[in-house]
């Protein structure tokens, strides 16, 4: 959710814009402030934002975005084997005298949110045509995918591809060791799916195709601490993105997935709220609700629907979640806490990650405090002067 102002909001960030009351009700009576969840040094990816709200450190846990994903597909991984993402990408060519891979520019990074359907079509295609003995291909969801290559190279510097919309891609090509074997998988690709079935339906409807697959974040199989061992609470996590599953899974939190959610801002709002209040009703203690809506407004520079994200954020997740638990403090005495916060920035003029510290709002049924804000947003939270260091730290603070 965190942004920089923009102009056409009347200078503001989305997040300090958007009409979400019973958020701001909240922050009123709660602890406010500003929380570093990306460490020093470190790239602002999803992984290590929502590993950090997660409350592990890391510096310590973190291995890299996709064997997280890898986790959360059951793919089975020994500890030498290197997994990549693999996107199915959008290209359109910049110099329209050149057919060449390199002069081809990064259109879109999500192949037009392609569905699950018609990439497993494609990535299934891709298995068939470039796997071999020591690295395979494995379909994900939505343009999200993986690729695993035994005793593969972890040192290829790959570029993610959102983060270079609308730029050449030859200046971010792989390089390094194992480079020439992943670009050569990259443009095999686009010769197989130039002319693949779906594409061409993709193209007759007017939507973008999925021209090449993408390799980037690599990393090998991550060891984290048990979460109910660590914290002495029993969870579950409840997403849209197979990283945030692969995360849960890796902590020994329990999955929920709920039937209409998409990552996107037509995602299942309700339905995560929903799903949250069932599962403290059947006896979780925690649960980690992430919802992707906002950062994939901020990927493609859509300041209105990264406002109505996170207006429907609140009335539709937010609202009936603390409803609930109110109610249910008021027949049990049960008290409870609600902490509300971005995993990392994705401004709009950006159109990717950016390290800042984020602000966080949290809610303790019990106690009233005197830190608390009209508006929850970046400006606001940050006069209050309360900062953390890290995720972990406002973590532990949170669940102790």
């Amino acid at each position: 959710m965190a942004d920089l102002p923009i102009p056409e909001i009347n200078g503001m960030t989305p997040l300090q814009y958007a009409k979400k009351p019973f958020m701001n009700l909240l922050a009123k009576k709660a602890t406010c402030g500003m929380v570093q969840t990306i460490p020093e040094g470190m790239e602002p990816g999803s992984g290590p934002a929502n590993m950090s709200v997660m409350g592990y450190d890391p510096n310590t846990f973190y291995t890299g975005r996709s064997p997280l994903e890898a986790l959360s597909l059951g793919i089975e991984m020994a500890p030498t084997d290197m997994v990549f993402r693999c996107n199915l990408v959008s290209l359109s060519k910049t110099d329209t005298s050149s057919d060449k891979y390199q002069d081809m520019t990064m259109l879109d990074y999500s192949s037009g949110e392609i569905s699950t359907e018609e990439s497993s079509e494609l990535i299934k295609s891709v298995e068939e045509s470039l796997s071999s003995e020591d690295l395979h291909f494995f379909p994900g969801k939505s343009y999200r995918h993986i690729t695993l290559w035994q005793n593969g190279p972890g040192s290829t510097v790959l570029t993610p591809p959102h983060d270079i919309s609308g730029k050449v891609i030859n200046k971010y090509l792989p390089s390094g060791e194992g480079a020439d074997r992943i670009l050569a998988l990259m443009q095999a690709s686009a010769a197989i799916l130039k002319n693949h079935p779906v594409n061409f339906r993709r193209r007759e409807k007017g939507l973008n195709t999925a021209d090449s697959i993408w390799l980037w974040g690599q990393g090998t199989k991550p060891a984290m601490a048990d979460f109910t061992k660590t914290y002495g609470r029993k969870g579950a996590v409840i997403s849209a993105v197979d990283l945030i599953f692969g995360l849960g899974r890796c902590a020994g939190l329990d999955v929920i997935e709920v039937e209409g959610a998409t990552g996107r801002l037509d995602t299942n709002y309700l339905g995560k709220g929903q799903a949250a209040i069932n599962g403290f009703m059947s006896g979780y203690d925690y649960i980690y609700l992430h919802v992707e809506a906002p950062d994939e407004c901020g990927h493609h520079g859509d300041a209105p629907g990264k406002v109505l994200s996170i207006e429907l954020i609140d009335e539709q997740v937010a609202a009936p979640v603390w409803k609930y638990l109110e109610e249910n403090r008021q027949k049990t005495g049960e008290d409870y806490r609600i902490l509300i916060l971005p995993d990392h920035p994705t401004p709009v003029s950006l159109r990717t990650h950016s390290e800042e510290a984020v602000p966080f709002l949290l809610y303790q049924s019990n106690q009233d405090t005197m830190t608390g804000i009209d508006n929850y947003c970046e400006s606001e939270a940050e006069k209050t002067g309360v900062t953390y260091e890290s995720g972990p730290s406002l973590f532990k603070m949170f669940i102790s």
